[in-house]
């Protein structure tokens, strides 16, 4: 049978590390790259006596999460133990909530370019980290493994999805707009190679036409969108290699070999019953009341789609334009402030797309580290747009805006670099460079337009840029005749 009569069935479950300074339940520090154990402390290692205290950031940007994708936040919620061994877990237990959740619907939109569907969320509970397993590095890795308690305690959401994706392409997708939701919301600081953003998928198949659930495979800890989707590619296509074979498909947890492009079993899979969740006796029900909700969600700024569809009507930029200037909350905060600065937001958002995007990418930086703020480069788009210097010169100017911190106006009054509109000081010139290339004219002369442009640019290069472009076209026209 051919793979095109099966269709895939998925669903993720993204654990997102909040943002918060200390962790979930004791006053540790969340910073990543400590020396192992560093942060750790009874409360990580479940030592006797250690009693838990919830932070309360931490509850706030889960809600903050919740309200934002739409979810259900109830009013009363359960902290449970959920009971199994592993060496970085060392109270035995990880608590973490399940029969009453923080939060339950809600979904996510994908993409119009995937169609627009909307993933539904099943559930956002709030939970804490286990610790590292650390099986390379070490003199004796080969007979030991070490353990580092720093994460031990972080705090974490888990968003889980309905298993409403049909193609590798479409989780890829979801799990990217989440990620820019929830780095937009300052929830999650969306660093998945630090660990603090992952994914499982849960993969099965079915015939075309059937509405039955097949068995699925859980693939852990996908750590980025690339891995997500050739993992799922691949897990696909091995269950439908399995039924074609006359095989079965076996519920089980398997991992992503990068380097081999392939997933290999890691473990059966666990049903909820193994875990033998129940009330934490340490921790009291965790109360969201309609005060504090309402003070969150006042909080909660304009999401990233919203304010991709208000650029476009507000401002008339294109799609294309309006998207990239919504990657990131910063750097759609600084377009907006520019703009209004600068009085044409096309011209703005082109400086934006072009110069300032180039610099972050060149200089590895974030949009708050940027030296030209935004009203700066107002400024100089404004001056650009008036025609006191051109395009060309502006390029230099806020280079040297960069550099100096100087306002554009008082670069372009201090270097000498305003446009030369007086057609009494570009004639001489035009007149120089038409003398200078008689055999050019003489191609012009017999229709070869396309050497026009070369006097132009070289009469530019005569003034430095500074010529005022329409009239030196003008004037190398009339010259020619």
């Amino acid at each position: 049978m051919e793979p095109s009569a099966y269709e895939a069935v998925i669903g993720l479950e993204i654990h997102a590390q909040l943002l918060t300074a200390t962790k979930i339940f004791c006053g540790c520090s969340t910073g990543f790259g400590a020396p192992a154990n560093a942060h750790a402390c009874p409360v990580c290692v479940g030592l006797p006596g250690a009693l838990p205290v919830l932070n309360r950031k931490a509850v706030d940007l889960a809600v903050t999460a919740a309200v934002a994708l739409g979810c259900d936040v109830h009013e009363r919620s359960v902290f449970a133990r959920k009971n199994y061994f592993y060496p970085d877990l060392p109270k035995g237990y990880q608590i973490s909530q399940y029969e009453l959740p923080l939060a339950t619907g809600g979904g996510v939109a994908l993409p119009r370019s995937l169609g627009g569907k909307c993933v539904r969320l099943t559930r956002i509970h709030m939970e804490e980290d286990a610790g590292k397993s650390l099986h390379d590095g070490f003199a004796d890795s080969d007979r030991k493994t070490y353990l580092d308690y720093n994460r031990s305690g972080v705090p974490l959401i888990e968003i889980v999805s309905e298993p409403d994706m049909r193609s590798a392409a479409e989780a890829a997708a979801f799990f990217e707009t989440l990620r820019q939701i929830l780095v937009w919301l300052a929830v999650n600081d969306g660093n998945m190679d630090e660990g603090s953003l992952r994914c499982d998928a849960n993969v099965s198949i079915r015939r075309r036409g059937e509405t039955t659930l097949g068995t699925k495979a859980e693939v852990k800890n996908l750590n980025s969108f690339r891995y997500l989707e050739k993992a799922i590619e691949y897990e696909i296509g091995r269950q439908i290699d399995v039924v074609e074979h006359g095989g079965r498909v076996i519920q089980e947890t398997r991992l992503f070999d990068a380097a081999q492009g392939k997933t290999n079993s890691m473990r059966s899979k666990e049903e909820a019953h193994d875990y033998r969740y129940f009330p934490d006796p340490d921790l009291p029900a965790l109360v969201v009341d309609a005060g504090r909700k309402a003070q969150i969600v006042a909080a909660i700024p304009e999401l990233p789609d919203t304010r991709r569809r208000r650029f476009i009507e507000q401002y008339a930029l294109p799609e294309y334009d309006a998207a990239l200037l919504t990657q990131t909350r910063g750097v759609a905060d600084y377009f907006e402030e520019a703009a209004k600065c600068s009085g044409n937001a096309k011209a703005t958002s082109n400086w934006v797309m072009g110069e300032v995007l180039r610099n972050m990418k060149e200089r590895d930086i974030e949009i708050d580290a940027i030296a030209v703020r935004p009203a700066a480069l107002g400024g100089l788009v404004a001056i650009v747009e008036k025609g006191t210097i051109s395009s060309t010169v502006a390029k230099d100017v806020f280079a040297k805006m960069y550099d100096t911190g100087r306002a554009a106006a008082d670069i372009v009054a201090a270097d000498g670099l305003a446009q030369i509109t007086d057609t009494s000081s570009l004639e001489p010139i035009v007149r120089r460079v038409i003398d200078a290339y008689p055999d050019i004219i003489a191609e012009i002369k017999a229709g070869k337009d396309r050497k026009f442009q070369f006097l132009v640019g070289q009469v530019m290069k005569e003034t430095r840029g500074k010529g005022d472009p329409k009239i030196v076209t003008d004037l190398v026209k009339s010259a020619i005749g």
